[in-house]
């Protein structure tokens, strides 16, 4: 299949309810409005092919771009080409489920990430902390480094309050995961979500919403998830 024959079965496969959902949430034109696990079966019949993601990604066009990083190889990604990408990804579905999930399979994911959580752009520092909540989610402890988790939890703590909106929920994010999918630190991801308390964010209605990762640590220990590894990041 190639760009032309990819975005036609996109195309036919959008929905205007779901459009409507991903514009409400910061999408724009040109999007179709696919439903993600409609995606599978054209992945199955594609699989992975780096120079058509790239050409997807490139379209500017949602559907196209998170389809892109389904069949994106990370491992052939350099970290220019994560750059270029994050550069592109104009709003947080993008940074933090595409580029963040598919730089989470690569071998220069913690070195990226690390750049980008001490980013100054929203997104980017977004999207830095999901990537390590997506690592710690699907790879072994012994990939991490103790001191180095338990430093960017005291950052966390420090500064989540004063963080732009979106890197909030990330690093909200964080804690819970590194409590409930990094055992040697639950402890002190637990005690991190105590101080830290509620997380107000405010959302583009003006509106505020609160996030409690202590609600949600007490929830997934409640349902003997702790120690949680999924087999894959990516669909």
């Amino acid at each position: 299949m190639n760009v032309e024959t990819v975005m036609q079965e996109l195309e036919a496969l959008g929905k205007e309810r779901t459009k409507k959902i991903y514009v409400s949430n910061g999408a724009h034109e040109p999007l179709f409005g696919v439903a993600t696990g409609q995606m599978k079966p054209m992945f199955k019949k594609i699989k992975i092919n780096q120079p058509l993601a790239e050409q997807l990604y490139a379209t500017g066009n949602y559907d196209a771009m998170y389809f892109a990083g389904i069949i994106a190889d990370p491992k052939a990604m350099s970290e220019a080409d994560f750059e270029r990408w994050m550069d592109t990804a104009y709003f947080y579905m993008l940074s933090d489920y595409v580029v963040a999930v598919t730089l989470a399979e690569a071998d220069i994911a913690q070195e990226v990430a690390d750049k980008w959580i001490a980013s100054d752009e929203e997104l980017r520092r977004s999207a830095g902390w999901s990537c390590y909540c997506w690592l710690l989610g699907n790879r072994q402890d012994s990939e991490f480094s103790e001191s180095k988790l338990a430093t960017m939890l005291e950052t966390v703590k420090n500064t989540i309050h004063e963080t732009p909106e979106r890197a909030k929920y990330a690093m909200n994010n964080f804690i819970y995961t590194v409590a409930v999918s990094y055992m040697p630190l639950h402890d002190k991801a637990v005690e991190t979500a105590k101080e830290v308390g509620l997380v107000e964010v405010k959302q583009s209605n003006g509106k505020s919403k609160f996030l409690s990762a202590s609600e949600n640590i007490q929830k997934a220990v409640d349902k003997n998830q702790l120690g949680f590894k999924r087999k894959h990041v990516r669909c």
